[in-house]
């Protein structure tokens, strides 16, 4: 019995250490560096979700499937593909995305860069959206599958309204705001657009409809006023959409790659995102190193520094410090790129991690780089002084801050559950979700939301060397366009990470002629590390449903709406389809 127990002991043993070896046999074979053969086509068959912050790097499909692509990830591999002479042509097949504005607007300003050094760029489309075409009118020649749709009609703003809702439950939520534009909360205390709002929206609309109208123009050699005609005829069916101009064939996918070959004089050799990604090319990157930190999601306390994957989704102060003090104490580093990407949550968490970001900026030259969203808390984090880039269509501002606190009293009133308390201190239930706010408890909190928004104005004022009076009149919580807020000296410069890393340079004092090697913070993680995270945060029910509620409060923890906090929060979150 005692040999058949050290038999089983020894099993289980080896078992293990099999298994270790072999993910990390796996984990090697995902990070090696690859190189494709001559006459290569790189494919991007970009779909879903671009992110900034990098996911694991699953080599197999069967562990998960590969990470999706970050927007480093595509803009790297077209720069390399530019001057790769191995790759012969590059075939873009957009579908299903799920991107901002910001992010179309770099990746269609990278394959367009592409496109000027005289490689081909063929674009075949399936069930195109507004951004899909988008991205292909970088292309002088657009396919699409004769019997689909293009589905483009101009643009529109909505805002879902839940108060009638929480009417009929009992619920309530109690709000403090300072600035009339800040209407995070609307969405839960109204059931209708507040004129602030609606004069923010049209602004904003305005903005990103000129540009869609702009690009479509310039791509298809068309007046501006004939292209607003043709999307209000929109959606179109493939041969509507061949008939006005919008592509130029219509074909299936091998007869689409036939012509590929046709137009290249080569045989098709498809080389992916993934695979390319891997590969080295002379005298693409040099050894100048900066840093790409990327600080993305709703901006909350506390966070995980072991396991990043438990803060999925979010930034938090613990992973952001965490990384600053990584590049602060990486001598090899000469600059810092700080890529933003958050509509701001909790505004404590905000004024630590702008502490962190000052810190490093005192030690590293550093320029700000603002993606799709850099608003309320977003913005305050890019508050170190630094330059600020921000493409056209960047939403940014919302300098303004919020309270919210959910009153569940009605709702256990119709449950017939009740609660007593007994208590010291006048303002001992401020945060009870079963006592409403009285009146020296809004007094109380109408209090700290001043402070602190008269926090935020000073602070951007002190970064963007602007009196307090002229940046209150650009605050009270309204969201700007990049371009808006360049007008407004909200921020330095138009671009994206070719601009970024222009300005990150000239501080550095580098040559304009230097090349730079991008190290992105977090880096992507392993196949092995991967694992060893999920299994210790494991799968639940629970965090699942919490993933999805935090859908409906910005990627704001709930904890944040029971308890109560003061938020720097976007008001709403744009999606485009």
């Amino acid at each position: 019995m005692k040999r058949f127990f050290l038999g089983v002991v020894a099993g289980v043993l080896m078992a293990g250490l099999l298994g270790v070896v072999a993910l990390l046999v796996l984990a090697k074979l995902g990070s090696t560096e690859k190189s494709v053969g001559s006459n290569s086509t790189l494919v991007l068959r970009l779909e879903g979700e671009i992110s900034e912050k990098p996911g694991a790097d699953m080599p197999f499909g069967f562990l998960g499937g590969a990470a999706p692509p970050t927007v480093t990830d595509v803009w790297k591999s077209l720069k390399k593909a530019a001057i790769d002479p191995k790759v012969k042509a590059v075939v873009l097949m957009p579908r299903g995305l799920a991107v901002g504005w910001a992010k179309l607007q770099e990746i269609r300003g990278a394959l367009v860069e592409y496109k000027a050094s005289g490689k081909p760029l063929f674009v075949f489309l399936r069930s195109p959206r507004t951004p899909e075409y988008y991205l292909a009118t970088a292309a002088d020649r657009i396919h699409m599958v004769p019997e689909d749709m293009l589905d483009m009609k101009g643009l529109r703003a909505e805002i879902t309204y839940y108060k009638g809702a929480l009417d009929k439950l009992g619920v309530k939520l109690e709000v403090e705001h300072a600035g009339k534009y800040k209407d995070a909360m609307d969405s839960y205390t109204r059931t209708n657009m507040a004129p602030e709002s609606r004069e923010a929206l049209d602004l904003l609309l305005d903005g990103l409809y000129g540009n869609l109208v702009t690009t479509v123009s310039g791509a298809r050699k068309k007046s501006a006023e004939d292209v607003k005609k043709i999307l209000d005829d929109g959606p179109f069916l493939a041969d509507q959409a061949l008939a006005a101009g919008l592509v130029d064939a219509l074909s299936f996918e091998d007869q689409f790659f036939d012509e590929v070959k046709a137009k290249i004089g080569v045989e098709v050799k498809r080389v992916g995102l993934g695979e390319y990604g891997r590969t080295t090319v002379d005298g693409f990157e040099g050894k100048n190193k900066i840093a790409l930190i990327v600080a993305d999601g709703a901006i909350v306390r506390g966070g995980s520094v072991e396991n990043p994957l438990q803060d999925e989704g979010q930034m938090t102060v613990a992973q952001m410090t965490k990384m600053f003090h990584q590049v602060a104490e990486d001598a090899s580093v000469k600059g810092v790129i700080l890529r933003v990407d958050s509509p701001g949550g909790d505004a404590i968490a905000s004024d630590e991690i702008l502490r962190e970001a000052r810190l490093l900026s005192k030690k590293k030259p550093m320029v700000i780089s603002m993606s799709d969203v850099a608003a309320s808390g977003g913005y305050y984090i890019a508050m170190t002084g630094d330059p600020v880039v921000a493409y056209p269509n960047t939403i940014t501002g919302s300098i303004g801050v919020i309270f919210g606190k959910v009153n569940l009293k009605g709702l256990y009133d119709k449950l017939g559950l009740t609660k007593d308390v007994v208590r010291r201190g006048k303002n001992a239930t401020i945060d009870s979700e079963y006592y409403p706010l009285d009146e020296d408890g809004q007094r109380k909190l109408r209090e700290g939301v001043q402070s602190v928004y008269k926090t935020f104005v000073g602070l951007v004022a002190e970064s963007r060397k602007k009196k307090y009076d002229e940046v209150q009149e650009l605050a009270q919580g309204r969201v700007w366009l990049g371009e808006h807020a360049r007008q407004r000296e909200l921020v330095d410069a138009m671009g994206g990470l070719d601009k970024s890393i222009e300005l990150v340079k000239e501080k550095a004092k580098l040559g304009k002629t230097d090349k730079v090697r991008l190290v992105l913070y977090p880096a992507k993680q392993t196949i092995f590390e991967q694992l060893m995270a999920r299994g210790q945060e494991g799968v639940s029910l629970e965090g699942a449903m919490r993933k999805e509620l935090r859908q409906l409060t910005g990627g704001m923890p709930l904890s944040l709406f029971r308890e109560g906090a003061i938020l720097r929060v976007m008001p709403y979150r744009l999606d485009v389809r």
